[in-house]
């Protein structure tokens, strides 16, 4: 399918898919939605993407970041598999760049054919960051690319855990007019990297931010953010929703089970398979969650009751 574009699923809301190839679009669900961003770490992480996309029947985004790409050592061949797999899935997927600091990957990540970029001059004074964002949002719209960035620093980012700073919503106003972004990634009390989802975050502020902006809001460190609490951002104006080190675990924690079974298997496919569709599956949970059709998982948000749900890859890991 043709990859939707990220500021045009921010703009318009989650649509769910036609349940046929003949029936006509349902309309937008009801109430307030957020799309879900999630991190793509390996090639199973973007297979679980699309997979939970297509068994939630909605749009979501895939994200590499900054990191992955030092984890693998260049940006083109992930990417390339990343873009390949959103193009294949049964679902609207758009790739993007996340948390970029280097404008020359933003380059890159242009020219490979991403839908948005995130440049993330957060660590530079205002001044410094809106010259900088300004020419990469120059350099990203000239070839129909959208630009995500952010003001005030997320806590936990590069060691820095700041959990009382918060974007100025008229600082924000002045940024966005300066340097023509489309999306803002903004400071309410979410911190990058947590393991336990204890975060609150100021819904007052996220309420005046979107009331003062005119660009979707994009909520980074939703990992530590429980349910019930991403629901409320997403009510008070939150449209887009980062979630990364949760998946992880989720991931991770399968597989630790499968090898805890069984400390002879040797066929990765037989770990690393099963942790795909648990990551799937709660792909889909926070997917329908996230559109406003919330799906109740165990606590703490943790996956479950959703892999039969998912469709298998055709090498699910029990080939030879």
């Amino acid at each position: 399918m043709t990859k939707a574009a990220t500021i045009d699923l921010l703009h318009d809301g989650v649509t769910p898919l036609p349940t046929s190839a003949s029936a006509a679009a349902p309309p937008a669900l009801a109430g307030p939605s957020a799309v879900g961003a999630f991190n793509v770490i390996h090639i199973e992480s973007a297979e679980g993407i699309a997979a939970g996309a297509e068994a939630a029947g909605l749009p979501t985004i895939m994200q590499i970041s900054e990191n992955c790409v030092k984890y693998h050592g260049r940006l083109a061949p992930i990417a390339r598999a990343t873009l390949s797999i959103a193009e294949s899935a049964n679902a609207p997927i758009a790739v993007h760049l996340d948390h970029a600091t280097d404008p020359e990957l933003v380059a890159e990540a242009i020219d490979l054919g991403f839908d948005s970029v995130m440049y993330d001059g957060a660590h530079l004074d205002f001044d410094a960051n809106v010259a900088t964002t300004a020419e990469v949002v120059r350099r990203a719209h000239a070839g129909g690319v959208a630009v995500e960035a952010e003001l005030g620093e997320i806590g936990g980012k590069d060691g820095a855990h700041a959990p009382g700073v918060r974007t100025d919503p008229s600082e924000a106003a002045d940024f966005v007019a300066a340097t023509g972004v489309d999306a803002l990634a903004v400071a309410v009390g979410s911190s990058h990297a947590m393991v336990e989802r204890t975060s609150r975050l100021d819904l007052d502020l996220i309420a005046v931010l979107a009331e003062t902006l005119p660009v979707p809001l994009v909520l980074h460190g939703s990992s530590g953010v429980p349910d019930d609490e991403i629901g409320r951002a997403v009510a008070a104006g939150m449209r887009k929703i980062n979630i990364s080190t949760h998946l992880n675990r989720v991931f991770t924690e399968r597989l630790r089970g499968i090898l805890d079974t069984d400390p002879a298997l040797v066929d990765s496919r037989k770990y690393l398979g099963p942790a795909r569709e648990a990551f799937a599956a709660e792909v889909a949970r926070l997917i329908t969650l996230l559109s406003g059709g919330g799906v109740a998982g165990p606590a703490g948000g943790a996956a479950g009751g959703a892999d039969d749900q998912v469709r298998r890859s055709p090498s699910g890991g029990t080939g030879a």
